[in-house]
């Protein structure tokens, strides 16, 4: 049975022996790594399919000066506060405000005729966020997590479908506490069992099981990796449900946009097969079926969800649910997505709940082939990221995702379906005359690269409420820092120390959150791979600090003393990770000097945190904790002010200023 074929720009590679290809720099993709000293990842497979090298991606953040270890409680999320409300798409007052920055490999953005790149390339970024648990690791199969152990999560395959609780043993035997966790067990489990859409084309290539999801022309043999179901990885817009909120597409060219935004998940319902567990035991997670006509034959129900960005419980009626609540939100009143119920095996009932925006969709930044490196403006690549506004006001726990999709113009990428696999445009290691007496060449392609989709992942970050004293329409930049501890070799793919972003513009008023997150084994040591493996840099090895001092101009390598700043005067705080009223001008220039090891100037202000009371930071802070919880400072004095880092300031490009 031919299915539909789905117009999709996510399936493709311009070279079949790439090795690194997508990395996001901040928030700091993880690449799959967890705590490793090494500068390989030790599991590529752990969460998801990157299909980046090896030395790719940042570790998870340590809260402490020590390293966490095995408990996850003492790992640091970078905590973000949300948007205002949603009519803050339109206005900047009430956003939050997070740069994305990334590097690819193969270039994208710009294929116009006068500056062609000769390749069909987007790049999608999503989130996905649940209520934070206030248990750091629960013991289940759907908590976001990073984990404390390498090791992949475990999964088992059960053959018969007609036992709730056999279901229910196997999930809870597979997850464990200690393993990485973003997709829920139950929509892997469903991607095992779901026939795969056999209207997409596949080349060459021969399915091992040429029925399951889990099987595509990039990963025809089923290779697991996480929970992460194969063929939503590699195809957008996807045609099932999915966990996934999208937040852009940044698209091959603008004219796709109407596409994408008509079809992504966070406009239109997508549909599923929902069966019943005999004797009333209540939904399957799972179908064979993934059409309208076998999900009849299985005795289903072909049923449609959309998708949300929470619940609205507090209206009980359709009437009460889309009246205009005055709040910029889009309500409406339907059949939800709802992955909590599906894990608890819960039929899902039409309920009030909050759309996502629509997808952002414009074109992709211009980057050159073969490059990791900034755009042609100079600067990383980035987007920025207007945060969600959550009328619940819960804190979520959430995780952030990039794919880079590229594809050749070979054969065209839009309208090659299964109908021509039995006479692929493209061919596995083909022959190709040179004209020299019959000479032949064998031209090295792999079908399943041409057609590939990169992929990295942050690590889980939590979205609280506002908190009191920064208003509804406040505007909030956030300023991270992004690359790890070494030189440029040795921390390649990624990068060396700088602030994120480097060059924030923001209007008089807005706030501005500052925030870091470090790790204290970024050693990069063996194995390395083909790179050179150590942490060149100051302090105790392998552990990531920073500070922000004020400078006279980017010029300079030394900071002003203390009488003499001048970036703090007139401002005013509107939230502190400390809690501590009426911090002064020297009161932040100390807390941002000093990564939060000191709190205030004086005793009498915050007690033993002070600089008069608590003991003396070491000069390059090796007993300050890895990671900067943060402050936001209101900027009312306009101006341009230069800052840097003293412990990143060797004379190099490892200087770390903004």
């Amino acid at each position: 049975m031919k299915l539909v074929f789905f117009v999709v720009a996510i399936v493709a590679s311009l070279l079949a022996l790439s090795s690194a290809d997508m990395y996001m720099q901040n928030p700091r993709g993880s690449n799959n790594r967890l705590n490793e000293n090494s500068a390989n990842r030790r599991t590529a497979n752990r969460m998801f399919d990157s299909q980046n090298n090896n030395r790719g991606g940042y570790n998870v953040g340590d809260r402490t000066d020590k390293k966490a270890g095995n408990d996850q409680a003492k790992q640091y999320r970078m905590n973000y506060f949300q948007s205002g409300t949603y009519l803050t798409q339109v206005a900047p007052n009430g956003r939050t405000e997070l740069t994305v920055e990334w590097t690819n490999q193969h270039g994208c953005g710009g294929n116009e005729d006068t500056d062609p790149h000769k390749q069909n390339c987007n790049i999608v970024l999503q989130y996905m966020c649940q209520d934070n648990s206030s248990d750091f690791a629960p013991d289940d199969g759907i908590t976001i997590r990073a984990g404390s152990s390498t090791a992949r999560s475990d999964y088992s395959r059960l053959s018969s479908a007609s036992l709730k609780q056999a279901f229910i043993n196997r999930r809870n035997s597979n997850t464990r506490a200690d393993r990485g966790l973003n997709e829920p067990w139950v929509t892997y489990d469903d991607c095992t069992r779901r026939e795969r859409n056999k209207g997409l084309f596949t080349a060459t290539q021969q399915m091992a099981n040429k029925n399951a999801a889990i099987n595509t022309r990039q990963n025809r043999n089923g290779n697991r990796n996480g929970y992460e179901c194969p063929e939503e990885r590699d195809y957008y817009p996807y045609w099932h449900p999915t966990v996934w909120t999208d937040i852009a597409i940044l698209a091959q060219n603008e004219s796709l946009c109407s596409y994408y935004s008509a079809e992504s998940f966070n406009s239109r319902a997508k549909g599923t097969c929902v069966e019943q567990f005999a004797n009333n035991g209540g939904r399957k997670h799972f179908s064979e079926a993934n059409n309208p006509a076998a999900c009849a034959a299985a005795n289903g129900v072909w049923t449609e969800y959309q998708s949300m960005l929470e619940l609205a419980p507090q209206f009980t009626t359709p009437a009460a649910c889309t009246a205009d609540h005055q709040d910029g939100l889009t309500y409406a009143w339907g059949l939800p997505y709802d992955i909590v119920k599906i894990n608890a095996f819960e039929n899902i009932v039409p309920a009030c709940f909050v759309r996502p925006p629509p997808v952002d969709c414009e074109a992709a930044p211009w980057s050159r082939s073969n490059h990791l490196g900034n755009g042609k403006d100079g600067v990383q690549l980035n987007y920025k990221w207007t945060l969600p506004y959550f009328p619940s006001m819960n804190s979520k726990r959430c995780i952030l995702r990039i794919r880079y999709n590229i594809s050749t113009d070979d054969y065209d990428p839009y309208d090659t379906d299964a109908t021509n696999n039995a006479q692929s445009p493209v061919q596995e290691n083909p022959l190709v005359q040179v004209g020299a007496a019959g000479q032949d060449l064998r031209l090295a392609i792999n079908t399943a690269q041409f057609g590939r989709t990169f992929q990295d992942r942050g690590h889980p970050f939590t979205i609280s409420p506002r908190p009191t004293g920064v208003s509804n329409t406040d505007h909030i930049t956030n300023l991270n820092v992004r690359g790890k501890r070494g030189n440029i070799v040795q921390t390649f793919p990624a990068t060396e120390y700088d602030y994120a972003p480097s060059r924030p513009k923001i209007e008089q008023g807005d706030l501005v959150h500052i925030q870091w997150t470090g790790s204290n084994s970024h050693n990069n040591g063996a194995p390395g791979g083909d790179g050179q493996t150590g942490d060149a840099g100051e302090g105790t090895g392998g552990t990531d600090r920073h500070n922000l001092l004020q400078s006279g101009n980017p010029d300079e390598n030394f900071p002003l003393p203390i009488e003499k700043v001048t970036m703090f005067d007139g401002v005013t705080v509107g939230w502190v990770a400390s809690g501590i009223d009426n911090l002064s001008a020297a009161d932040i220039a100390v807390i941002l000097a000093s990564a939060g090891y000191y709190q205030c100037m004086e005793t009498t202000k915050c007690g033993a945190e002070a600089v008069d009371t608590k003991a003396q930071l070491q000069n390059q802070w090796n007993n300050a904790p890895a990671s900067f919880e943060g402050i936001m400072l209101r900027f009312n004095t306009p101006g341009t002010y230069y800052y840097l880092c003293t412990r990143n300031n060797n004379f190099t490009n490892r200087s770390q200023k903004g």
